[in-house]
């Protein structure tokens, strides 16, 4: 460690002087510029030392150090912080996939928790809490102006203990408290089922789980409908999927790419950047894909729907993203904390910076509010009482001659999977807008001479 910090400082050393034979006043404005660093540490440790020593109670001193260091860091962004041994402990188990907690998302905006995504399955989603919601207290206590690790902290709790969130809703106009249990938070990355000829994939987070879920559902998909070539397509959900790791959704999207580009980075030194590219090779052949984003769609989600949009491997349908598109990297400090400090960018094939501005679906298609349980079966009974009734229906109706009892059966099973679809449309209007894509993407190449 020490020959590397002599290398560095003999490099620095050396640099001044050869700056010294051309340009003298550049040598003394940095002199002048180190001089101001220095004093305004001196001002640090003044005032450190007046706080610790006359403070109105007495405070630990490592409680104020780690109070500078995060004010300091979540002064540059949303998402640059310092992690004690604690929390850093708590993301790494995060990442492997189980945990305790509610099962959201947040980040900090304007003083108050904002939830980037509720994770399918957990007790805020249970709970109804909503991608884009505001949390304004915690069991009573105002969030404002407590730091984003705080307000998290306040969240945890012992398993099977209630916390009362206070939640702001845009469209709703007052606030409204939501009672949820705390639970161990198991995460399944990717969830699979079979809808008609379509695989649909819902992703829930990029953890290191992420990629081998892929392949397995596929794999289970594809024995279910029996092979590739009774494949349509594949839907992949990525609503409310806050994000994860880099390198899982690399490999998603290398999973679905022959070539080119994934994603590229780019921080603040031009040389530092570094851009990622597809290996040759796509699990499902070409088959049409269908990506479904939203609101809670965030950073890894974001770059999976960017590289697949651009090289145009699947068209995107949903709302737009979050937009979390900078890159964290993880630092380890003395005493098992770490920082996390904002590094780079994140930049698609084509160039676009996802950064504040998300993915903008190809097809813009709003999931509607679900119907009360009551007026939702009112329609149900007024939709069967009206069902028009068809010739089969008749008695005595004559066989159609025109099909062999093999072409009934197939036209029939056809018949059945559309039915399918049209119930998925009450269930999810958005994932049965994306297999109705895939079906019509499917028909057209059927077609084609």
């Amino acid at each position: 460690m020490k020959k590397h910090v002599m290398a560095a400082l003999a490099g620095t050393v050396a640099g001044v002087l050869a700056t010294t034979q051309i340009a003298g006043p550049l040598v003394a404005q940095e002199a002048m510029s180190d001089s101001s660093v220095y004093d305004q540490l001196d001002l640090f440790g003044d005032i450190f030392e007046r706080v610790r020593a006359q403070y109105v109670e007495e405070v630990p001193t490592d409680e104020l150090i780690t109070a500078a260091i995060n004010g300091m860091l979540t002064s540059l962004d949303p998402h640059s912080s310092y992690l004690s041994a604690k929390d850093f402990e708590d993301m790494q188990v995060q990442t492997r996939g189980e945990f305790g907690g509610l099962g959201i998302e947040v980040t900090q905006e304007e003083g108050f928790i904002k939830v980037i995504a509720p994770m399918d399955g957990t007790p805020a989603a249970k709970a109804g809490i909503q991608a884009g919601d505001y949390i304004t207290h915690v069991d009573g206590e105002a969030v404002s102006g407590l730091l984003l690790d705080e307000a998290v902290e306040k969240m945890r709790g012992p398993i099977g203990s209630e916390i009362i969130i206070t939640v702001v809703r845009e469209g709703t106009p007052e606030p409204f408290d939501v009672s949820i249990i705390r639970d161990t938070i198991k995460l399944t990355a990717v969830k699979g089922r079979v809808v008609g000829k379509t695989i649909v994939l819902r992703i829930t987070t990029f953890n290191d789980q992420t990629t081998s879920g892929i392949n397995e559902e596929l794999k289970k998909g594809l024995e279910e409908l029996g092979g590739m070539a009774n494949l349509d397509g594949v839907v992949l959900d990525l609503r409310n999927n806050p994000g994860g790791l880099l390198n899982e959704a690399i490999t998603v999207s290398d999973s679905f790419l022959d070539k080119g580009e994934i994603v590229s980075t780019r921080g603040r030194d031009p040389q530092a950047g570094e851009r990622y590219n597809a290996k040759p090779g796509d699990l499902i052949e070409g088959k049409p894909i269908v990506l479904l984003i939203n609101g809670g769609s965030a950073s890894a989600s974001e770059i999976v729907a960017g590289a697949l949009q651009d090289h145009r491997r699947a068209i995107v349908v949903g709302t737009k993203s979050f937009g979390k598109g900078s890159v964290q990297t993880l630092i380890p400090l003395r005493g098992d904390g770490a920082m996390r400090l904002t590094t780079a960018r994140y930049y698609t094939p084509s160039g676009r910076s996802i950064q504040a501005l998300g993915i903008s679906p190809d097809i813009v298609v709003q999931q509607p509010e679900p119907k009360p349980a009551d007026e939702a079966a009112a329609e149900e009974e007024k939709s069967s009482a009206l069902r028009e009734r068809s010739e089969a229906d008749l008695r005595g109706a004559i066989t159609n001659d025109s099909m062999t009892d093999e072409e009934k059966r197939l036209y029939q099973e056809e018949q059945q999977r559309a039915e399918e679809s049209a119930k998925l449309r009450d269930e999810d209007y958005q994932l049965a807008y994306a297999v109705d894509i895939i079906k019509g993407l499917t028909a057209i190449a059927t077609e084609a001479p």
